[in-house]
């Protein structure tokens, strides 16, 4: 073994799959070497003590709108996004997708060169681009701008098919009121990930467009068609079946912990539901209210809302996220640490992500559930 070594002792570690006990975590020149039982350390080795904090991969949120005081819709740019990733670092957000809401198709094209420039200078942090729209439902448009929302025509597939060959990750959040079936199964062919969100489309048309590729959905629960008696929706749609993933706000805002609890206690696999923060601008800052393409959000008690009460995002990270799910909704830590990580790392890697690479970007979470922050000495 050769390089600079340090061992991370004194602390419970989560290696994506299983928090361990009496375990040591030795880093080489940075990157993950080995998890061991802290007996079998060598005499002499460098020690950093953990103090009880718990040694985790960095979380991965497919759906961050902004941080640090800017929103990526109002300066779609790679200092922009500089900016945003470096303030989700912070909160021990290691691995985003940029959120563009939906805009212009000035604005997105101006977003995908953001992300793609992002990639290519290796922006830390950035890992690919996410596009909530505009091909939405008007009907569940949530904050979005209505007269923004639009029908995805040949030459937006055109513009997400090259994008999706120079980004490692492209998501794509679209309702089936606004895109056909042969469009998504282009878009899932190519490797995009198309998710179902914004939309009130009915139960039989979603399971049509999961079975066509969209094997997403973007925050559970909100913004789409609800669980009813004679028609399931999305929601239905999602819990029923197996090939869908989801998001969820877990902000106790959002959704409500006991449907929560219903929902994991639904939800059929292998499809999972995983985290996202669904961030503003107000992540990692002391911001009251911020403006979105003109339009004041404002920030109180956790909420934020649009003046006539719509919410508007989330003023979330996911730590805290991690608490309420721990606390509030009973799912055990292991689990919830899965779904703040390993997957939806999966979700958007191309590979399997094994216990050693999933790890190689650190955090340290203390043990209240209180806070994250970057390990910078490896």
């Amino acid at each position: 073994m050769t390089g600079t070594t340090i061992t991370f002792v004194g602390g419970r570690i989560f290696d994506g799959e299983t928090l361990l006990n009496g375990h040591a975590a030795r880093f080489v020149d940075g990157v993950l070497d080995s998890i061991l039982p802290e007996a079998r350390l060598s005499s002499g080795e460098e020690v950093e003590d953990l103090s009880g904090d718990i040694l985790s991969p960095g979380y991965v949120d497919l759906q961050v709108n902004g941080g640090g005081g800017v929103m990526f819709n109002d300066d779609p740019s790679v200092e922009t996004l500089q900016c945003i990733a470096g303030a989700h670092r912070g909160l021990g957000a290691t691995s985003i997708l940029p959120t563009l809401i939906t805009d212009t198709p000035e604005k997105t094209t101006a977003a995908i060169a953001a992300a793609t420039q992002a990639i290519q200078r290796g922006v830390p942090g950035i890992v690919g681009l996410h596009l909530e729209g505009p091909h939405l439902s008007e009907r569940r448009k949530g904050a979005h701008d209505a007269a923004l929302i639009r029908p995805m025509e040949d030459a937006d597939l055109a513009q997400l098919l090259d994008a999706a060959k120079a980004l490692p990750a492209l998501m794509v959040t679209l309702g089936p009121e606004s895109v056909a079936l042969a469009q998504v199964e282009t878009l899932a062919n190519a490797g995009v990930m198309v998710s179902l969100g914004h939309s009130d489309a009915a139960y039989e048309t979603c399971v049509a467009y999961a079975q066509a590729g969209a094997h997403c959905a973007t925050h559970l629960f909100n913004a789409m068609s609800q669980l009813g008696n004679r028609e399931p929706g999305l929601v239905g749609a999602v819990l029923s079946s197996g090939a869908m993933s989801a998001g969820l706000i877990a902000d106790a805002i959002h959704v409500h912990p006991q449907t929560m609890r219903a929902a994991f206690a639904a939800k059929k696999g292998p499809g999972c539901l995983f985290l996202v923060s669904d961030a503003m601008a107000v992540a990692g800052t002391e911001l009251k209210d911020f403006s979105l393409e003109g339009r004041i959000i404002q920030r109180e008690n956790g909420r934020l809302t649009l003046q006539d009460g719509t919410l508007a995002g989330a003023d979330l990270d996911l730590t805290t996220a991690l608490r309420v799910l721990t606390t509030n909704v009973r799912v055990s830590l292991p689990d919830a640490l899965a779904m703040a990580t390993r997957i939806p790392a999966e979700l958007i890697s191309q590979n399997p992500i094994s216990r050693l690479n999933m790890i190689s970007q650190a955090i340290r979470i203390s043990p209240d559930l209180s806070r994250a922050r970057p390990v910078v000495s490896i």
